[in-house]
């Protein structure tokens, strides 16, 4: 049956909320396919505003590959504002997708794609804003699959009473795979209602259904053991994983925002994973192997999103783009292709090590010059020992110089607070770092005005990484330290003013942390907090942490458990961790060897360049680390006139 467009609706609303645009859909190279025509239909969401979540590459690239198949339809839906929802709510117009304004309640699957913790309460707000009941055990045979993925859905159990299932890791795959089991069970007459659909996409081994595990708890709060209730269903739920990323050249037609978003540009994911090994990084742990995508298939890439879009800068995206083996050859190579279009080139901040002048002459060619960021993440030598990134001071002086000698004048230094075994002196250093710096660059530039930004933020402890056992630091002393550092800078005559020196206060990190490490009982605060009006906590606008902390003693209260039972308190070895039922094909002991070896100061290479480390990921996962050099040249050779 046709459903009808909300639109009518939601017009009149428009010039009543601040950027009415971010609703209107029809963006450049946006799909609206014939409801009647598909047999399985998605609503994918990325849970923030629109600016934030129309580049988000992860939903762009399920929503391409969803609406490449014939019988399956695909439209996106974001966070909407305060002063749209309640307008909404006055005028009854439910959750609707920017597509063709559909309402999200009647799609067959409600895909939401989590980056970060912070989105559950814009979840919660768009389960109920669509007419969804908010808990899964009250949704019927006609409510859509609440599904989420992405980084935060490796330990889901905060929100597992709000979703239907999760998938774990790589999504391309993942969601054609589900969109099979919709359609044979849909074309079956849907035997077995809701239950049995969610059976079979448990049963696939692959899917994580809530439902279908109990939890048991220890009287002192801890978890005693999570377990199958039902015959047929895995005791572990294993990551996908997208092994020939050539196959997978997502997206092909990126979208083109009608409103400023975060990200002006055309972005490719240059390869996926890392095994550099950073102790504190969840994402470099939970998508190993390292998978290069080859030098031709980025030009490829490339060449069809530019003429897709008519963007003027392409972002070479990765968790460590000058990684790739053949990084140099892909910006030389573009840099010359696009002289006369004028296109340029960026990296997300680049490691110290592997940044050199020629690549960054190369990225600047044809765009502009704007600063350089480098995240050495640790204050002191020993504190980046701790966390595993191995990057003196020396390397980080002679970088920095070579930067300023050749025209820069802006680098931004990326730190963390609160690493563990962090102490008040290790924060310090910081400032002596940026001096350092400052100094170098007058002194190879012949200038005075030299800049250089510190940016500081709070380090949250995360599932399936070393440091998943390890105490978060409380707020408190999170903010005495940064301010004795912010001291310390101002104080400084010689350098003081040429130091920029932004951070983040610790409490946004403690309920960070809640999310990231919870069980089930923190769905309770969950609920609490949106009733009590939480929404967009990911911005220091709307965050408060005063509720959040209310919420969470008035719901915890019963149990014997509280939120530095969740965040400052340290995990032994043999504790049942909530994740531990999701496997990213991490071994366990593996990761607690490491946690031994960051409390003993001792570092571990990169396997993609040593003998492996026996972290299990390409043994338990049937993958492989696929790296070039290909020796193949940038395709299409000729340079654009």
């Amino acid at each position: 049956m046709s459903v009808e467009s909300v639109f009518p609706r939601l017009e009149p609303l428009l010039p009543r909320v601040q950027k009415p645009i971010q609703y209107v859909g029809g963006e450049l190279n946006s799909t609206v396919k014939d409801w009647d025509a598909a047999a399985v239909r998605w609503a994918l969401m990325y849970p923030d505003a629109y600016e934030v979540g129309l580049p988000n590459q992860g939903v762009m690239i399920l929503y391409e590959v969803l609406n490449e198949v014939a019988d399956v339809l695909a439209e996106r839906t974001y966070a909407v504002w305060p002063d749209m929802e309640k307008l909404m709510r006055e005028h009854s117009v439910p959750q609707f997708t920017v597509d063709a304004h559909r309402p999200v309640g009647a799609f067959d699957v409600f895909g939401v794609s989590f980056s970060t913790e912070l989105g559950y309460t814009n979840l919660l707000n768009a389960l109920d804003l669509a007419g969804i009941p908010l808990e899964a055990k009250d949704r019927g045979a006609d409510d859509p699959i609440v599904l989420i993925g992405g980084h935060a859905s490796f330990n889901p159990e905060p929100i597992a009473d709000f979703i239907d299932a999760a998938v774990v890791g790589d999504g391309e795959q993942a969601v054609l795979q589900v969109t099979d089991v919709i359609r044979a069970w849909k074309a079956e007459g849907r035997p077995g209602g809701r239950d049995e659909l969610l059976f079979r996409l448990a049963a696939t081994g692959g899917v994580y259904v809530p439902r279908f595990y109990d939890v048991d708890y220890l009287d002192d709060g801890r978890i005693q053991r999570v377990a199958p209730n039902r015959s047929g269903v895995p005791w572990r739920v294993s990551k996908h994983t997208v092994m020939d990323l050539d196959e997978w050249p997502y997206p092909k037609q990126p979208l083109v925002p009608l409103a400023e978003t975060v990200h002006e540009r055309m972005s490719v994911e240059i390869f996926r994973g890392c095994t550099r090994g950073c102790r504190f990084c969840q994402a470099g742990m939970i998508t190993r192997p390292v998978r290069e995508r080859s030098i031709t298939g980025i030009g490829e890439m490339v060449e069809k999103g530019l003429k897709a879009t008519g963007f003027e800068e392409v972002g070479l995206l990765s968790l460590s783009s000058a990684d790739h083996s053949e990084i140099a050859e892909v910006a030389k190579g573009l840099a010359d292709r696009y002289t006369e279009d004028k296109i340029g080139l960026s990296l997300p901040s680049t490691r110290v090590d592997a940044f050199n002048i020629d690549l960054a002459n190369e990225l600047t060619r044809n765009g502009r010059r704007s600063g350089l960021t480098f995240a050495p993440e640790g204050g002191s030598e020993r504190m980046r020992k701790v966390i595993n990134k191995m990057v003196s001071e020396e390397d980080l002086i002679r970088t920095v110089a070579t930067a300023y000698g050749n025209g820069w004048r802006q680098v931004k230094l990326y730190f963390m607070c609160g690493l563990p075994t962090e102490t008040d002196e290790d924060v310090l250093q910081i400032a002596e770092m940026a001096k350092k710096v400052i100094a170098k660059g007058r002194e190879v530039s012949g200038s005075r005005d030299i800049r250089c930004t510190v940016s500081i933020g709070g380090f949250v402890p995360k599932p399936h990484t070393p440091f998943q056992w390890a105490p978060q630091l409380d707020h408190k002393t999170t903010d005495e330290r940064l301010q004795k550092l912010r001291d310390v800078i101002r104080a400084d005559k010689q350098y003081g003013k040429s130091i920029g020196f932004r951070y983040h206060d610790g409490k946004p990190g403690i309920v960070e942390g809640l999310l990231s490490r919870g069980d089930r009982r923190v769905g309770k605060v969950i609920r609490a907090v949106w009733e009590d009006g939480g929404r967009f906590d990911g911005w220091s606008e709307h965050f408060s942490y005063d509720r959040w902390m209310r919420c969470a003693d008035k719901a915890l209260a019963d149990d014997p458990v509280d939120v530095d039972w969740y965040t400052t308190r340290e995990r032994d070895w043999n504790e049942v961790l909530p994740w531990d039922h999701l496997d990213s094909g991490l071994d366990k002991d593996w990761l607690w060897e490491d946690w031994q070896d960051a409390l003993d100061e001792v570092e571990v290479e990169d396997c993609r360049w040593t003998p492996c480390f026996d972290c299990g990921v390409c043994p338990q996962m049937g993958t492989e680390i696929q790296i070039g050099p290909t020796g193949q040249k940038l395709l299409p050779l000729s340079v654009v006139k």
